[in-house]
């Protein structure tokens, strides 16, 4: 019950948001730029399906477990699960993680509470850690294209200390778990310390058992470890063709090397800025320094901003309808064969 009421006022919240935001942009100036971009605007688009397709196969890859047969949930559950919660995460005003408590209580009542918040809690580790190596390779990309100045090259190193950091920080968090700790040091600070210190000895079992999960991932089930990190980051790669394709739409000669470039440097000026629902203000800002860097025009960076909000506008509301949808007819068909398949074989 609670569940389904912590939908209904996800999907409210995202409703409402959504509305805000067309009336934000304006029917005008979604239309007007849908039409400059033409037919660009539908691999822009159809990029996006392609890259919630690989989230959802790295997303699975962490879900399912040989010993679990619950676990093993059809591609359609955790493709649907994987759009609405990127959805949700875009109308969130703070840090963009709406959408993991929203995939935990639709994972519960088939995991269990331990199982569905390591698996949410490692994809959303597994997500981030695609996105630091991302950058560390897009530095390869700026130093060799990119004509270098004294302020490029300092940026560029500082990014690659941070990145390497946050590497051997993402690596011990998957060789010891860090739920149990990290709530341990909330318990520290003054004004937490009673309600978490309280929360740590009450749970501390089930903290233990997550942070147990986390671990086994890297330690039992590398093959699927590197499985989840390898497509998630391909799709941090086909993300660079929504910005190719765009650029092409205004007559901008721009390669497959500088749109990585530029998507790279805009999403970590954006990342630094994480307080705005769909990162209001900051996007436009990196796209304009981005595009600067290598030689193009920093005002198309505004039209590039638009389109980009223009398909998350179109991706919220594909999100919002998934999560009024139970089970497809596809799904249940699918499903329905499988279990007549594995019927079959145990009468064999």
């Amino acid at each position: 019950m609670a569940s389904k009421v912590y939908k209904v006022l996800f999907f409210i919240i995202g409703v409402a948001t959504l509305c805000y935001m067309v009336y934000a942009l304006g029917l005008d100036v979604i239309w007007e730029n849908i039409k400059k971009t033409g037919w660009w605007f539908l691999p822009v688009i159809g990029s996006w399906l392609v890259i919630y397709i690989f989230n959802a196969v790295a997303f699975k890859a962490i879900i399912q477990e040989p010993d679990i047969p619950s676990s093993n949930l059809h591609f359609l559950t955790v493709l649907k699960l994987t759009i609405s919660g990127y959805a949700i995460n875009y109308i969130t005003p703070f840090v963009a993680l709406g959408g993991e408590p929203y995939r935990i209580m639709e994972l519960k009542p088939r995991l269990g509470i331990q199982k569905a918040s390591s698996s949410v809690l490692l994809y959303s580790l597994m997500h981030m850690f695609s996105h630091v190596l991302f950058w560390l390779a897009s530095i390869i990309l700026i130093l060799l294209y990119v004509p270098a100045n004294t302020i490029m090259i300092t940026g560029c190193l500082v990014m690659f200390v941070t990145g390497v950091v946050l590497v051997y920080w993402f690596s011990r968090v998957y060789q010891k778990g860090f739920t149990l700790s990290t709530f341990r040091l909330l318990a520290k600070i003054p004004g937490l310390k009673k309600k978490v210190g309280a929360f740590v000895a009450e749970k501390q079992e089930s903290l233990k058992e997550i942070d147990s999960q986390i671990t086994e991932l890297y330690a039992q089930r590398r093959d699927r470890f590197w499985k989840s990190l390898g497509f998630e980051f391909i799709a941090r790669v086909v993300g660079c063709l929504e910005i190719y394709c765009t650029a092409r739409a205004i007559g901008l000669q721009m390669s497959i090397i500088q749109s990585l470039i530029i998507s790279s440097g805009s999403s970590l000026f954006a990342n630094l800025i994480f307080f705005f629902p769909m990162q209001l203000g900051t996007r436009e800002g990196g796209l304009a320094l981005a595009l600067k860097s290598v030689g193009m025009p920093a005002s198309s960076g505004i039209f590039i901003g638009i389109i980009m909000r223009i398909r998350e506008l179109v991706w919220i509301i594909i999100g919002l309808a998934l999560m009024k949808v139970n089970k497809s007819s596809t799904e249940e068909y699918i499903e329905d064969l499988q279990k007549n398949n594995s019927d079959v074989s145990v009468k064999t």
